[in-house]
């Protein structure tokens, strides 16, 4: 039944798009995650096994001040994708990541160009899979770097899930990038320069210390 209802959600998902008139440019990109994620389901998935009632984790997650900070500086605040991206948050305190990366693809069913939602589902996926970047968290941080190709959010977050997910080398590289993009003066131009020295000294620690 998984594999069927995995069909039933490819074939409705292109129809939507049919429906809703969407560049032909994000098919490409829909059927690729829905291709991911059959590999995922077909890999890991167990459609036989027997049901059991899920655990709910009852833990709660804090989200960073400064990184909220960072966020509206790089994004603004008072945008109509930011409402989806807050609503995450919410999501996000309570500890359902899984939540948190439902709303904002919610979000992009209505904003489908929208770069900030694409790299915050980026953000999310890796989140919702343990903080490892996953084929979709970077598929979803591509898209965002192709629709926003001048604009440092995209590899800003791009290097702080890598960080996340331990991997600092091309975290490094993604800030290094996000620091080039950064305009002369921007507030969020500093703020990327002091985070690329702290990751810079702790690339030096962990080499000295083999």
């Amino acid at each position: 039944m998984g594999f069927v209802a995995l069909a039933v959600l490819g074939l409705a998902a292109f129809g939507a798009m049919w429906w809703l008139k969407l560049d032909r440019a994000l098919w490409s990109t829909v059927g690729a995650a829905l291709f991911l994620g059959a590999i995922g389901y077909a890999w890991q998935g167990r459609p036989l096994l027997a049901a059991a009632p899920v655990q709910h984790r009852a833990t709660t997650t804090a989200i960073v001040p400064d990184e909220i900070a960072m966020r509206d500086m790089l994004f603004g605040r008072y945008t109509q994708d930011s409402a989806y991206i807050m609503a995450a948050d919410a999501m996000t305190r309570s500890g359902d990541s899984s939540a948190a990366a439902r709303a904002v693809l919610g979000g992009l069913s209505r904003l489908p160009r929208s770069f900030m939602l694409w790299t915050w589902a980026g953000v999310t996926l890796s989140a919702d899979a343990d903080d490892q970047m996953t084929p979709p968290a970077l598929l979803a941080f591509r898209q965002a770097a192709r629709l926003a190709p001048d604009h440092p959010a995209p590899p800003y977050y791009l290097g702080l899930t890598y960080i996340r997910a331990g991997q600092l080398a091309p975290a490094r590289a993604a800030w290094t990038r996000a620091l080039a993009l950064s305009p002369e003066g921007a507030d969020y131009r500093r703020e990327i320069a002091i985070r690329l020295a702290v990751l810079d000294r702790l690339i030096a620690l962990q080499r000295d210390a083999r």
